[in-house]
């Protein structure tokens, strides 16, 4: 989806010009005309459909500074970057205390307010995604939080505010990695229930023999193993959310207590001599037919009518491709930030690339797909290039995959303190056949053929980290997976370890 910029000037001319520049930069534009105007679009709900706002700081009446001390600290309102002829230090600073991104002089070039707006949205999505995990963290995410952009999923938010509203049971369909959870998470974000515990349980991660144990809690010395009290998932819960995953996986003896707990609200803990009251909100995910388990007896009738009070059904990506771009800059800010690489942006070819694919792991594997591409890229634009695997699944598109290294010649080690009485060279390592960063090892056999003993193998190894991280110790002891001590015991014993002066 295309970012759309407010442009907020009132001269006609800068107006035109700036709107001219930044379509050029593929941005959609909306202008105001003043201070006055800009506050009541930033404060409406069209503010939720622009990504930056371009503004002029000197203005008749209600200028840039009052639209900034206004505005500047809403939440909801997106980045803005101010502009002005009168370009000093003080009013710079009194911008940005006030809520400013960035600062620009007028008049601007097309490559530095291209940088200025690419830094903000950037800035901006980092933020956006702190938020997001803050907010999931504290059970506050709500669906504005969500990266949902497209049309086919304004029903899904329609009908999560529902029954948001009420108590009422909620079963989510769709496939796996669509974010059921994502929507139960948000669900609870918005109703009264917002801040209590958000009780995730992956029904279909439960050892069978372990499943009431952990739903419902057991007294110590119930069985063999309970050497202490435990309280089950629903205890947890209480007060809050209980999200049952995959709760299609449940069997049948499990099935029978989960519906007293619904019915009565309260559970059984293996065990006790009492039932426990709760008071949770119960929101269940299923990526199965469950019409169909309850024919062939799987899933109990009556307990299935008792979750499927109010469906909410969760479209798979393929059905929503207008939701891609948006995901994938989503992703491509927080992978780029954790990994510490300047990749800011996705190529056009690459984006139409992604949005032509039918993404059968939805999500998820749109998530891995750029996580995977943000490892591979050696530029600040990822390409068709870093995704190969999708590209050879789109007609239309090929990702030149990368010949595999020559064979490494021996290379001259790091000789400096640490390595004093070391050999001069690292051992010759051997294309193992992958290609890829780290593919090179030690041989295992040597030049007659015959096996190398261990000890020459780890003695190779040693010098080839010692060569490869340039006698940092931490950092050697730490690759080769041995503490300090032992990895300078086995340096004296190696001979790579020269006698103290």
């Amino acid at each position: 989806m295309v970012k759309r910029v407010l442009v907020v000037d009132d001269d006609p001319a800068q107006r035109r010009i700036l709107e001219e520049m930044i379509k050029r930069l593929g941005y959609e534009t909306k202008v105001a005309q003043g201070g006055e105007q800009a506050i009541a679009i930033l404060e409406s709900p069209e503010a939720a459909n622009l990504s930056l706002v371009l503004l002029d700081l000197v203005m008749p009446g209600t200028d840039g500074m009052a639209v900034l001390e206004r505005v500047g600290q809403k939440p909801g309102v997106p980045p803005i970057i101010v502009q002005t002829a009168h370009g000093s230090i003080d009013s710079a600073i009194s911008a940005m205390r006030a809520g400013a991104a960035d600062f620009v002089i007028k008049p601007a070039s097309p490559e530095r307010l291209d940088v200025s707006m690419k830094s903000a949205l950037k800035i901006e999505a980092l933020q956006g995604e702190i938020t997001r995990i803050k907010k999931k963290h504290d059970g506050t995410l709500t669906f504005s939080d969500l990266v949902l952009s497209g049309d086919t999923m304004s029903r899904v938010i329609s009908l999560g505010r529902r029954a948001a509203a009420s108590n009422i049971p909620v079963l989510i369909e769709g496939e796996s990695g669509v974010g059921k959870e994502l929507i139960a998470r948000a669900i609870q974000g918005e109703s009264e229930r917002v801040g209590r515990p958000f009780i995730t349980v992956n029904c279909g991660a439960i050892p069978e023999n372990l499943v009431e144990s952990i739903l419902f809690g057991h007294e110590k010395g119930a069985f063999t193993g309970a050497v202490d009290r435990r309280i089950g998932k629903f205890q947890e819960a209480d007060g809050g959310t209980l999200f049952l995953d995959e709760v299609g996986e449940l069997p049948l003896d499990a099935q029978v207590k989960l519906l007293r707990a619904i019915q009565e609200g309260e559970v059984d803990p293996v065990g006790a001599k009492r039932p426990v009251k709760v008071n949770f909100r119960l929101i269940s995910a299923t990526n199965r037919d469950m019409i169909q388990l309850v024919k062939d007896g799987k899933f109990r009738e009556d307990l299935y009518y008792r979750l499927n009070v109010f469906p909410i059904g969760v479209p798979a990506l393929r059905q929503r491709l207008d939701d891609v771009p948006e995901l994938a800059n989503h992703f491509l800010a927080r992978f780029a930030a954790e990994e510490g690489k300047r990749v800011v942006e996705i190529s056009d070819e690459a984006m139409r690339l992604l949005t032509a694919y039918s993404w059968p792991g939805n999500v998820r594997q749109l998530e891995n797909a750029v996580f995977r591409a943000v490892v591979l890229a050696d530029g600040p634009i990822l390409t068709v290039a870093e995704f190969p695997q999708i590209a050879a699944h789109v007609e239309g598109f090929k990702a030149e995959v990368p010949a595999a290294p020559a064979q490494v010649v021996a290379r001259a080690a790091y000789t400096g303190p640490a390595l004093l009485g070391a050999e001069a060279t690292v051992p010759q390592t051997v294309d193992i056949g992958q290609g890829a960063r780290g593919s090179l090892g030690i041989p295992a056999v040597d030049a007659a053929g015959e096996i190398r003993s261990l000890e020459s193998i780890e003695a190779d190894m040693i010098r080839l980290a010692l060569g490869r991280y340039r006698g940092h110790m931490t950092e050697v002891a730490k690759r080769l997976d041995i503490g300090r001590s032992t990895l300078y015991r086995k340096m004296r014993e190696y001979g790579l370890e020269g006698p103290a002066n």
